[in-house]
């Protein structure tokens, strides 16, 4: 193994998260949370750069990762969990803590269930898009509810 595909592996298992026998995309998405607590110091710009450096990154790697097994969607590649549900939590980074919580798990929901766009966008070509892409999508419904939510709410 080259040391690119070390480095792919680290990062596209979210430095281990997404070896967890169990819910590794669960595992992956609360192994974001400690970033997404470091990100709400940074200006909103910063914030977006950096889950967009994530998604960069991770498409590669996700794309290196999937060749490298010869699988469509592995199941240890959780840095798509990381993007999406750092995208869900930046959409309410100025609400209550328990609009972040609610993005959260609105989050593993559309994750799981792939409705709709999120289903199509999973689809994408090459993989390592296909990966990335229904999670980002996912990330994007459940930060709008949240917020939408925490707005309702006054939060």
């Amino acid at each position: 193994m080259t040391p690119l595909d070390r480095f792919a592996f680290v990062v596209g298992t979210w430095f281990g998260c997404g070896q967890s026998p169990k819910a590794p995309g669960t595992v992956g998405s609360i192994g974001a949370i400690p970033l997404h607590l470091l990100l709400l110091r940074l200006p909103l710009a910063y914030h977006a750069g950096v889950i967009a450096a994530i998604t960069a990154v991770g498409t590669w790697a996700a794309q290196r990762i999937s060749d490298a097994l010869g699988e469509e969607d592995p199941q240890r590649v959780v840095v798509d969990e990381v993007a999406g549900v750092l995208i869900a939590m930046a959409c309410v980074r100025t609400a209550a803590p328990l609009a972040a919580v609610a993005a959260f798990v609105l989050f593993r929901f559309f994750d799981i269930t792939k409705l709709g766009p999120i289903r199509v966008a999973e689809s994408a070509r090459p993989a390592g898009l296909g990966i990335m892409a229904d999670d980002l999508v996912a990330g994007v419904f459940a930060g709008v509810l949240a917020r939408l939510g925490a707005a309702a709410l006054g939060a």
